[in-house]
């Protein structure tokens, strides 16, 4: 770490920002966000998960329980 501000030291993070600073609004970034969220955790496939979703093995690891049904 060389010093404040110097984007080599967190290459990630200052992607991030430059990344939402891109939106012209408040509300134009929250979709954004939320739209890339929904698209890497339900359709973009991980090698490190055996080509699955991270909602697809959530699911697999989560027991399914039903809630009683209301007469």
């Amino acid at each position: 770490m060389d010093g404040k501000g110097r984007a080599l030291d967190n290459v990630y993070v200052e992607r991030l920002w430059r990344s939402l600073k891109s939106y012209e609004t408040m509300a134009q970034m929250a979709e954004g966000v939320a739209r890339y969220f929904h698209f890497y955790n339900a359709e973009r496939f991980h090698q490190s998960l055996e080509y699955q979703t991270p909602d697809q093995m959530y699911e697999s690891f989560v027991p399914q329980t039903r809630l009683p049904s209301v007469a």
